[in-house]
């Protein structure tokens, strides 16, 4: 059967987003189809305004409504402390965990030679100069546990190191091991290699 052009615009729109394959870019046009066209109409003026209304912070990247997020804004955030995230989506979750209390710096990505992103790509010498102004006491780097987020974790050590500021900022990477409720007879050997290596005394 020939495609309906208006429906294919739309699944070709939503199959061009990440994560989404043919079947479910179908299933949510054709959704669509079935919708008020009021709340279509709210729906394309919200993507239509995403990013007017947004903003990224001045300071850390991360994504607010004003020229500084809402952590930022903080005046209770610890600002020796920079945790450093991939994404801004990283950033929420490690918000939603409600246990770090001190302030971020999204890198907008990882070094990944294979996809053409290299250190340049990154914010990366947005966050040295942060560390320059002589205010952080500790680095954290919560880049993913893969290839390129190890890879970009040692770029950013080794930056920091070179500049000599190691004395004077502490380089944590984040902690790594078995997950909550995991049993350690399904974890592979890497995980429980690095849950190992991260014990801690009780």
């Amino acid at each position: 059967m020939r495609s309906i052009r208006p429906v294919q615009k739309v699944i070709d729109a939503f199959e061009s987003l990440p994560g989404v394959g043919p079947k479910t870019a179908a299933r949510l046009a054709y959704y669509l189809l079935n919708v008020p066209q009021s709340k279509l109409e709210q729906f394309a003026l919200a993507l239509n305004r995403l990013k007017v209304d947004s903003k990224l912070c001045q300071l850390c990247f991360n994504v607010g409504e004003e020229d500084f997020c809402p952590v930022c804004q903080d005046d209770l955030r610890d600002k020796g402390q920079i945790c450093v995230v991939e994404t801004a989506l990283d950033l929420l979750a490690l918000e939603r965990s409600d246990g770090f209390r001190g302030v971020y710096h999204v890198l907008g990505g990882v070094i990944n030679p294979m996809a053409g992103i290299g250190p340049d790509d990154l914010r990366i010498p947005q966050l040295l100069a942060r560390l320059k102004l002589g205010e952080v006491s500790e680095l954290i780097l919560a880049t993913n546990p893969n290839m390129e987020g190890e890879a970009t974790a040692m770029y950013i050590s080794q930056k920091v190191k070179d500049m000599g500021l190691a004395a004077e900022v502490k380089i944590t990477r984040i902690g790594r091991g078995l997950p909550t409720g995991a049993d350690i007879e399904y974890a592979d050997g890497q995980t429980l290699l690095r849950a190992l290596e991260g014990r801690g005394e009780v």
